[in-house]
């Protein structure tokens, strides 16, 4: 990928500027509400992780998803699989990965108004490029606090302690320094509507990556919709996995020219996407 300038490429809207849809995203997140202990039978949780229900089935007959039987229904708790999902979705590479971005892209385009969905979640104002934190916890303090200055969030320490409870389940971190922060339950008390930050710290940070190594970039996701929360999650990893994007915010200057790299690497996955279709 090539490098990215501070500029915004053509048909970007200005950086600082307002967020374009936001509310469609705020309808989509009242079309499902998030309710941690909402049961979906198969059907309903094929639609949800945006599988379809063969894929669902084989998964509870391989035991590779969380379910509970009720005599001869299967049955899944909402907040289980949404945990169970998100880790999936993190651990997915190459032509898996694709695949479910491509699915859940499909999957949720009846509620978005553009396939662009960064411009929707993030501004220059939800970044941090020198975030001032040398240790896991004061990586979710410091993001907790940009999270607040958003005027987004309901509930600052409620958030905090979702996102010390996810994780708790399993550390958000992946190989080449990134970590992909989000809260355990999407619940709509903790935030109104979406967005995306992200910090950068002045050195590495142990954050329990798989590599071992550390980490230095991290994003924090909210989204009060499950299955919007699954896509743009989907479309993060293809982003990171398939541009130049981690390369570029490490060398970016300052906020405006890491939203840029953002902006410019989204454009690059819907392009190929779309040459693909």
């Amino acid at each position: 990928m090539g490098a990215h300038g501070a500029r915004p490429t053509a048909g970007v809207e200005p950086h600082c500027g307002r967020q374009r849809n936001l509310a469609l995203y705020s309808r989509a997140s009242k079309t499902v509400p998030s309710m941690p202990y909402r049961t979906l039978d198969i059907a309903g949780a094929a639609h949800y992780l945006h599988l379809s229900q063969a894929e669902v089935e084989q998964l509870v007959k391989d035991q590779e998803i969380p379910c509970h039987r009720h005599g001869d229904r299967v049955v899944f708790r909402r907040n289980e699989i949404d945990a169970w999902a998100s880790q999936r979705i993190l651990s997915l590479e190459g032509r898996r990965l694709a695949e479910y971005h491509r699915r859940s892209s499909e999957g949720t385009s009846a509620m978005l108004q553009d396939s662009k969905i960064m411009p929707e979640l993030i501004r220059c104002d939800h970044i941090a490029p020198e975030l001032p934190a040398k240790t896991k916890a004061s990586v979710l303090r410091e993001m907790t606090l940009i999270a607040e200055r958003t005027g987004r969030v309901y509930d600052r320490k409620g958030l905090l302690e979702s996102l010390e409870e996810r994780e708790a389940l399993c550390s958000t971190g992946l190989p080449g320094g990134l970590a992909l922060l989000h809260p355990r339950h999407h619940d709509p008390y903790l935030f109104e509507s979406p967005f995306l930050l992200i910090g950068r710290t002045t050195q590495q940070i142990p954050f329990g990556a798989p590599d071992g190594r550390g980490t230095d970039l991290f994003f924090l996701l909210c989204c009060p919709d499950d299955r919007l929360h699954l896509h743009a999650l989907a479309r993060l990893c293809v982003m990171v996995q398939k541009t130049g994007l981690l390369e570029t915010l490490r060398a970016a200057p300052d906020a405006d020219s890491m939203l840029s790299a953002v902006f410019q690497s989204e454009e690059e996955v819907l392009a190929a996407l779309a040459a693909k279709a």
